[in-house]
């Protein structure tokens, strides 16, 4: 791969102008990475890893001819309008999304369809920097909550022997109740592990409809080792008291179900091969 100096300097340009234009959206997503009670506290560590997987690709890529073909502008032209729309209206969601054929508009019409081809995931794998709108959170997390609080509340009575009552996002046993807050719905380890199970499934030595099986795995293995935790907390509350299932160990499961999820995981990765 070598660009003239006049074509680097077009791409150059363009790529400069498009991120200045990206600025305040940009901004939003740092903003809603860092809030409180985050739940894309990962979000700062996407755009790093997508260049890393295109580092991990540079000598493929250096050698690689350039074929530039001005598709590229059925990408990248829609993408900028809904940019500069979302932009002027503050819905910085749909904003963000442009973003990935923006970038793939800018690869073909400066460096070709092999090249989209090689960079495809790199590009897609920006999505998970993008927040979802506040309302989506919630109403993914009231779902998640409640389905959570249901399934645990079954595997108390029913593999534990330890009578159990559910009163909305309530679990209440003989002698203590837990609370399943929006914190503790598995949102937050949902969208991680989906993007821990996505880049597993592209370095992952199998097939495609096998990496894809790997990488839709991600979502019931995020919400049952969510359940395995709620249902930790609530026998330790019963058994020991609400205080022994706050603070310290309510932390250190949340650790441990992260663990446990990468674990199934490869487990997962492994009888795929």
């Amino acid at each position: 791969m070598k660009m003239q100096k006049s074509d680097f300097a077009k791409f150059l340009v363009l790529v400069i102008l498009t991120m200045v234009t990206y600025i305040p959206t940009f901004i939003w997503m740092y903003d809603r990475w860092n809030e409180k009670d985050t739940y894309y506290s990962h979000g700062i560590l996407v755009p790093f890893i997508s260049i890393f997987l295109i580092w991990l690709q540079r000598k493929e890529l250096s050698k690689m001819k350039l074929n530039p073909t001005a598709l590229g502008w059925l990408f990248f032209i829609p993408a900028m309008l809904v940019h500069m729309i979302s932009a002027l209206w503050r819905i910085y969601f749909t904003s963000g999304f442009s973003l990935l054929p923006v970038l793939a508009g800018l690869v073909l019409l400066f460096l070709g369809k092999e090249y989209l081809k090689k960079l495809m995931f790199p590009i897609l794998f920006l999505i998970f920097m993008i927040p979802l709108p506040l309302v989506a959170i919630a109403n993914i997390s009231f779902k998640l909550k409640i389905f959570a609080a249901q399934v645990s509340t079954l595997a108390l009575n029913n593999l534990f022997g330890i009578p159990a009552l559910r009163d909305g996002s309530v679990i209440k046993t003989m002698h203590a109740y837990i609370i399943v807050g929006d914190p503790c719905s598995g949102i937050r380890s949902l969208i991680a592990l989906i993007a821990l199970g996505a880049l597993m499934a592209y370095f992952s030595n199998i097939s495609r409809p096998r990496k894809a099986i790997l990488f839709i795995a991600s979502l019931p293995i995020a919400v049952s080792t969510n359940i395995v935790r709620i249902v930790a907390l609530s026998l330790v509350s019963e058994m020991y008291g609400s205080k022994f299932s706050t603070g310290l160990f309510h932390d250190t499961m949340g650790v441990l179900v992260f663990v446990l999820a990468f674990l199934g995981l490869l487990l997962i990765g492994k009888l795929l091969e």
